[in-house]
């Protein structure tokens, strides 16, 4: 007994909304398929909507434009591989997410999605209606179970679909990145993959691009019947790849597939932030960013990401000084541009904050100079930042990273000015690390150079907003090592402050820091979106009312 399949894995970057471009992206991927000899192509999870669609399904146009690019695929599939893709399915009253397989110019089968996920930054039970337990499917001699993402998740519609007799299992995905994933997903399929017996295979198929905050990495897999994953899709890259099954006496096994390196560490926050900056400047239409480059740590990094992500031509720095503004960090702002590439510019913005004085002298008569006045400085820059994306189409860079958008300490219609953070969800201490990582890299990272791009002179000295004379973050904020255990326990962990005293941090100040960070909740809502790296963004994970008298013991 032998028989042989090729499975073509498309893991593509679709478009949310754009229905058009995304069955174009398909129907050019299944002409190649064709073209290598594929008999199956297959999709990720909604992959003529994009995913997440989020409200966008409620819309019925969209839906039946999703439905009317379905049949001209099925009518491709006449002279071509089969197909197996995603989309939201109305099916009478109920919208379903959905998965068709489609063969010989037809729909041969459709199921639905049956685990919704409603946590953390998924809400689909909002718009989506819960499909029934779903059955296998007979295609061409083989017993298929089509779970979509979720469903593979828990063992129930898995050992369902098993005691059914499926032999194999094509699991299309929109599946997020963080930096947990690649073990969550071993830990939750090995839970009922390990006890499948018989002969048995899973292909799993995963989106990859950035989408608003998230990012999916892609990282496409097969196993087959030993339980070794024998196929492995580049992350952060579409690809596409074909690999050749055959079922024999002992089970299912591949053959001719790419095995990719795993991308893991800092490796894999830096290229899931170039993704997600990337993708939201392309995919808005954007042509480019400008951002503030103060000499700084946090514009630094921010840059190198951008010119790594869309190219040194895409990215324009302004150096944009005041009065307190340091020789060194002139110094240091054009040197860093200079070793990346990119435009830089100098904009004096002291006439601005002077006029400002002028305007708020009568206002201000007989108070002292305080946190007022450096914020006028902060919003000079971002006005004229603004000024620049107007008349000139970059989209606006915010920099600030979590530690600052934790405890307030940005400036809002300032330096939170923006249309995306690609540092949001990097604590300060982080940035140190990526900043170092990034300067050790003997080979290009995307479009930017190798090497040192962030000197040692940026990484080292004391980090400070200069809005005043001598001025430090270290004033008014604990050492950043402190701050971010802290804001990691109470944020990641939500640890409760005796929780953080027992472990030795000093009681007056969690308090302070518990305070800050429920204070700031209404600027973190008025912040750009930004990349999700860890457990819990600012944003779909992390919901908090912004009026809240609640403090823990």
């Amino acid at each position: 007994m032998t028989k042989t399949l090729k499975i073509l894995s498309a893991q593509l970057n679709p478009v949310v909304g754009d229905v058009d471009g995304n069955l174009a992206r398909a129907r050019a991927a299944h002409a190649e398929a064709a073209a290598r000899g594929a008999d199956l192509i297959v999709f990720p999870e909604l992959f003529l909507i994009g995913y997440p669609p989020e409200d966008l399904v409620l819309k019925p146009a969209a839906v039946e434009a999703c439905q009317r690019a379905l049949g001209t695929l099925a009518e491709d599939t006449r002279k071509g591989p089969a197909i197996i893709i995603g989309l939201p399915w109305r099916e009478g009253a109920l919208l379903h997410n959905a998965v068709a397989l489609l063969d010989e110019g037809r729909v041969f089968a459709l199921r639905f999605k049956h685990d919704l996920p409603n946590y953390s930054v998924f809400d689909e039970k909002r718009v989506f209606a819960r499909g029934p337990m779903p059955e296998i499917v007979k295609w061409r001699g083989i017993r298929l179970g089509l779970p979509i993402c979720e469903d593979i998740w828990y063992v129930a519609v898995p050992d369902k679909l098993i005691a059914q007799g499926a032999e194999m299992m094509i699991s299309i995905n929109g599946s997020p990145w963080r930096r947990s994933i690649e073990r969550e997903r071993k830990r939750a399929f090995d839970r009922w993959y390990d006890r499948w017996t018989g002969p048995k295979a899973l292909v799993f198929v995963n989106q990859v691009g950035g989408q608003d905050e998230l990012v999916f990495d892609g990282a496409s897999f097969s196993r087959d019947s030993d339980g070794a994953e024998c196929q492995r899709l580049p992350a952060f890259e579409e690809s596409m790849d074909l690999a050749v099954w055959t079922l024999d006496a002992t089970g299912w096994h591949c053959e001719g597939a790419q095995q990719a390196e795993p991308v893991t560490g800092l490796d894999a926050d830096w290229r899931a932030m170039c993704r997600g900056l990337g993708d939201y400047v392309t995919k808005n239409g954007f042509p480019g960013i400008v951002l503030g480059m103060s000499g700084g740590i946090d514009s630094a990094i921010s840059a190198a990401i951008a010119v790594d992500a869309l190219g040194p031509d895409k990215v324009w720095a302004v150096m944009l000084p005041s009065q307190y503004t340091s020789e060194e960090s002139l110094e240091d702002a054009k040197d860093c541009a200079r070793r990346l590439g990119i435009r830089y510019d100098i904009i004096d913005v002291e006439p601005a904050i002077a006029s400002f004085g002028e305007i708020l002298a009568p206002a201000f008569r007989g108070t002292k100079l305080d946190a007022t006045e450096e914020n006028i400085q902060s919003r000079a820059r971002g006005v004229v930042l603004m000024a620049l994306s107007n008349k000139f189409g970059p989209m606006v860079l915010s920099t600030g990273n979590k530690s600052e958008m934790a405890v307030g300490y940005a400036t809002l219609y300032g330096d939170m000015n923006g249309g995306y953070n690609a540092l949001k969800d990097i604590y300060k201490t982080e940035v140190y690390e990526l900043a170092r990582w990034r300067n050790e890299a003997a080979e290009p990272i995307g479009l930017g150079p190798a090497g040192e791009v962030i000197t040692r002179r940026i990484i080292t000295k004391a980090p400070s907003a200069e809005l005043r004379p001598d001025q430090t973050d270290q004033d008014s904020l604990p050492p950043y090592d402190v701050l971010d255990a802290i804001l990691y326990g109470l944020i990641e962990e939500e640890k409760a402050p005796r929780d953080l005293v027992a472990e030795g941090h000093d009681a007056e100040t969690v308090r302070r820091i518990e305070n800050l960070l429920y204070r700031a909740e209404y600027k973190r809502r008025q912040a750009p979106p930004g990349v999700k790296i860890g457990p819990k963004n600012f944003g779909r994970d992390r919901r908090y009312p912004m009026t809240n008298r609640f403090r823990a013991d």
